[in-house]
């Protein structure tokens, strides 16, 4: 199911929903300009959400985006393990409603 080439029917979208899709392109371009937040540490968080959403697609995007904007291995690591550490928390944060009370 997973390969690169189907982002080339990314188009399908644009030829059909013309509108929203441009809002969402201009959105798209608009978050990753450097800011306050330069480019770099903008795609090492796009790539930890990518992580933890699990997109393939937004993986592989946003490490290409990470390391041309300069990220080395290890910053790619420290973001993996970020992530993993968002996601495990959750989980653990979330086991608390496990622990109700009895009559709820």
């Amino acid at each position: 199911m997973f390969d690169m080439k189907n982002l080339t029917l990314l188009k399908k979208l644009d030829e059909n929903a013309p509108d929203a899709m441009k809002a969402f392109w201009a959105f798209d371009k608009a978050a990753f300009i450097a800011g306050s937040i330069d480019g770099l540490h903008k795609q090492l968080m796009a790539l930890a959400v990518a992580l933890t959403t699990q997109c393939p697609y937004c993986i592989e995007l946003h490490r290409r985006g990470a390391v041309k904007a300069g990220a080395t291995e290890p910053m790619l690591a420290e973001t993996a393990l970020v992530a993993a550490a968002m996601r495990a928390g959750a989980a653990v944060t979330h086991a608390t409603h496990l622990f109700k009370e009895q009559s709820e």
